[in-house]
């Protein structure tokens, strides 16, 4: 009899313990009141405190074979990409002698061991074949033939795959990579602790709630996870305020950031912190423009995502009725949005140019071979995004202010339709990431998950295309990743990561389509994380869901702060602030079902105390004070405390699909070479085929390495590898096929006094300078015999920079027969290497039989984000006839 009710009692616990289910998969479990993911368990001890014993097991999986090169002034400039180092480490302390540029033999298969934590080790390169080079000529002469000057060698680095080493070129130095010749014997050596582990990490840890919220919005549900969440993040968001009154990007990030502050205000600080981002919106703002924080090549216009302040600014008009505010916001957005307009439209496209909207880190989502010439004129779909509803809401500030509009929704349209012209794939059923190439642009047919949420959220996509995106678009079992699939040999970060404000955006897109899949899913990827790690961390490894094992990483971010307090307001509660009042539209899975109750929630001149009954993404009745109100819209105008009860018709939201796939790789991308009448490209392992694409457009597969061309005639042919389930890499770098006499060097020395500066490395008999106050006016006279339609690029250097940060890129407008034709840029190539020559980015223009009068100017929509340096050295312009 005991032994019946025994049964009957644990029959009964797991029933109760099935309702608290949220989410169950093979890699965790979330329920109303913890989360266990294998031997890692949360409990939400009430809504003030959670216990954690998370443990990261990243060193415990730490390889023994490590792969790596070693670097010039922070570049792959050792061997071609994929030809790498490697040692398996059984013992020993200190690496081989290794030759710089020697070519190991083949990578050998994963040891079964694996290395033990903080394990000291000393690499060592002979740089005497450099050196020697160096004494002898002057300059380094690199595998694919760039020189470096003696004059710029500045430092040797390793890079490689296992912490602390990393392949991020661009922040070896800030990674204190960096090797040393302390007896000048030309060996170079650096000791390092790999597998590095805090052995001070606690088994158990716990957060317990120490500040008053008192005067903040106060939240209870039948789900004590998010009640718990809720709290900390309003904790983290108490302390993200700085004694300045600005909002701190993150613990390891001091300072305000244009796209942080600026995504994290949409998503909940407009509400929550008016004042505070107000005032940090403000201190983004210079010469009346927004501006852009350091990045690629030297911030804009290589990166463009800046008008995502535009759309937070919208946020905060809508939240306060701030007139004074508008205004500002307005003679903002104007100016910035009229040179971007100068300088990033594509007419070929409509679309704009510069880095993805957030994907900030070069390698991280674009191929190797991309100098940031060639990212500054990538078009990319989030950035597009943002720039289709900066240009809606510029529109929208000037008609309330009594301004012209009508131009801004033209360009708002023409962007609009150049997304879903140029962007959209039928056959996937979403958007591909970015056009990228040379002369010709070719669509990177990856995934990009904060872009596409964007267009969902932003009205770019139908509603018949965004129900597509969210059904169709690849989610991984941890949760959406910023791309998919991921590149090879690049560490987690934007590739292989997840990003929780980005997972938010996500579930805003998929709550509007009303796919409670897709959003119980993403619910849950943020909820595990914040669970397990006791705060709002920026990211996450895709592959484990561990926050140890990325890039950089940072505790309490803002961006995820706001993107947990989010899908209370935005997703549970439903509330769409409007210029006028508050549109209130929930989207609840059934599984959070229950009462849910927002109390203290401060809206203008009225204290909001909200109650929600049920589940689904219909309001079966919606009152006001005990009264419907209609169209479940509360006015603007509305004063003292109110109560709002909603009731939820229980509608299922669960019929539609989601895509739900293991996290995969696509293969490295070919590197091609021109051998005389064919182009010839390395075996990828796993290839099942290649793709070859000739000016853009898919011109051939084939099985072979190589393929056959015509290279009589103009053409621009890329290379990329396709595994055997259809899995297509990045294309190579392009291969440009010109005949000599269709081009034309223009040697700027012959027209202008040369440079006295002593760089190297140039053509001709010198180069000449450009700087606010030297050339700002270049004039040269072409004649062609014969009308024809050409590409122009410049030869030059910028070593007023490093490649990947600083805000000095420099750019010129260039002008034809008076015509204004586009914007030269010229990116910096790294801090005081100015005999390191590249080419800027590639305009075409129609020459007339005859002369032609080319001129190079510095006009006001020039100004970089420094707004002083603007310099560059130029050695020639290049002309190529199509």
């Amino acid at each position: 009899m005991r032994s019946i009710k025994v049964f009957l009692f644990l029959i009964t616990l797991i029933a109760c313990n099935n309702t608290d289910v949220l989410y169950q998969s093979d890699e965790f479990t979330l329920y109303t009141y913890k989360v266990v993911q294998g031997d890692n368990v949360a409990t939400i001890e009430s809504a003030n405190m959670i216990i954690s014993n998370y443990q990261s097991r990243a060193s415990e999986n730490f390889s023994r074979l490590i792969t790596f090169k070693f670097s010039i002034n922070e570049k792959d400039n050792e061997n071609p990409s994929g030809i790498d180092h490697w040692i398996v480490i059984n013992g020993e302390n200190k690496s081989p002698i290794i030759k710089f540029g020697q070519q190991d033999g083949p990578i050998p298969a994963e040891p079964e061991k694996m290395l033990t934590t903080n394990y000291e080790y000393t690499f060592r390169v002979d740089m005497t074949p450099v050196l020697n080079q160096f004494k002898e000529k002057g300059y380094f002469i690199t595998y694919d033939g760039t020189r470096i000057s003696k004059d710029d060698f500045k430092a040797v680095y390793i890079a490689g795959s296992s912490q602390p080493l990393t392949w991020d070129f661009d922040n070896l130095a800030e990674n204190n990579l960096g090797l040393k010749d302390s007896d000048r014997d030309g060996i170079y050596e650096i000791k390092l602790v790999l597998n590095p582990e805090d052995l001070n990490q606690r088994e158990s840890t716990e957060w317990n709630l120490t500040h008053d919220l008192s005067s903040r919005p106060s939240y209870h549900s039948d789900q004590k996870i998010v009640d718990a969440l809720f709290n900390l993040s309003l904790e983290e968001a108490i302390l993200t305020i700085e004694p300045d009154s600005t909002l701190r990007t993150g613990i390891e990030w001091p300072g305000v950031w244009t796209r942080d502050v600026s995504y994290s205000t949409i998503l909940a600080f407009a509400f929550h912190e008016p004042e505070a981002a107000k005032i940090s919106l403000k201190r983004k703002i210079a010469r009346g423009r927004i501006i852009q924080d350091t990045g690629s090549g030297g911030a804009w216009p290589v990166s463009s995502d800046r008008v995502i302040w535009i759309v937070a600014a919208w946020e905060i008009y809508k939240v306060t009725g701030d007139m004074e505010w508008l205004k500002l916001a307005y003679e903002v957005a104007k100016n910035t949005l009229e040179d971007d307009y100068k300088t990033l439209r594509s007419i070929e496209t409509g679309l704009y140019k510069g880095e993805s909207s957030f994907l900030d880190w070069r390698q991280q989502t674009y191929p190797s071979w991309m100098s940031n010439a060639d990212i500054a004129v990538s078009e990319n779909l989030g950035t597009n995004a943002i720039h289709y509803q900066a240009n809606v809401i510029l529109a929208r500030m000037a008609e309330i202010l009594n301004q012209p509009n009508q131009i801004y929704q033209q360009r708002a349209l023409a962007i609009k339709a150049g997304i879903n012209k140029y962007l959209w794939m039928p056959k996937k059923g979403y958007y591909g990431q970015y056009l990228y190439g040379r002369s010709s642009l070719f669509l990177s047919d990856r995934f990009e998950a904060l872009g596409e949420a964007l267009t969902v959220l932003f009205d770019v996509a139908s509603q018949e295309q965004a129900n597509s995106i969210i059904e169709k678009s690849p989610v991984t079992p941890f949760g959406v990743t910023c791309i998919y699939p991921q590149i090879p040999g690049i560490p987690p970060y934007h590739n292989n990561g997840i990003w929780p404000f980005v997972q938010a955006y996500w579930n805003l897109a998929a709550a509007k389509a009303g796919n409670g899949k897709v959003l119980n899913h993403g619910l849950a990827a943020i909820y595990r994380a914040g669970s397990l790690f006791l705060t709002n961390y920026e990211n996450f490894v895709a592959e484990t869901g561990d926050y140890v094992g990325t890039e950089i990483n940072s505790r309490r971010m803002l961006w995820s702060i706001a993107g947990n307090l989010a899908m209370v307001h935005r997703v549970f509660m439903g509330m769409s602030i409007e210029e006028n009042g508050i549109k209130f539209q929930p989207v609840i899975p059934s599984n959070y079902s229950g009462i849910k109750q927002l109390s203290n929630f401060r809206y203008r001149n009225a204290i909001l105390n909200i109650e929600i009954r049920g589940y689904g993404n219909k309001i079966a009745s919606i009152n006001l004070d005990g009264k419907q109100l209609h169209n479940s819209f509360l006015p603007a105008n509305i004063e003292g405390a109110h109560k709002i009860a909603i009731v939820m018709a229980n509608n299922d939201i669960s019929t539609k699909n989601i895509n739900l796939v293991k996290n995969t790789f696509s293969l490295t991308n070919p590197q091609a070479i021109l051998f005389t009448d064919k182009i010839v490209w390395d075996t990828i392992t796993g290839a099942a085929n290649y793709n070859i694409y000739k000016n853009g457009t898919f011109f051939k597969k084939t099985n072979f390495n190589y393929v056959n061309i015509e290279n009589s005639e103009f053409a621009e042919y890329t290379v990329s590898a396709v595994d055997k389930d259809g899995v297509e890499s990045f294309t190579s770098e392009p291969i440009l096929i010109s005949k000599n006499e269709d081009m034309i060097f223009i040697q700027l020395e012959d027209y202008y006094s040369k440079s006295k500066l002593p760089y190297s490395n140039f053509t001709g008999n010198g180069f000449i300078e450009i700087s606010p106050s030297i050339n700002t006016e270049i004039t040269v006279n072409v004649k062609v015999p014969e009308e024809g339609i050409y590409l122009l690029d410049c030869r030059y250097s910028n070593g007023t920079g490093p490649w990947n940060t600083d805000n000095n890129c420099a750019l010129r407008s260039l002008y034809l027969n008076d015509d204004y034709v586009g914007v030269l840029v010229f990116p910096q190539r790294g801090k005081d290497e100015w005999s390191d020559w590249g080419f800027s980015n590639i305009l075409q223009i129609n020459l007339k039989k005859g002369n032609n009068n080319l001129q190079i100017i510095f006009k006001n929509w020039n100004n970089n984000m420094d707004g002083e340096i603007n310099d560059a050295m130029i050695d020639y312009i290049r002309l190529i006839k199509l």
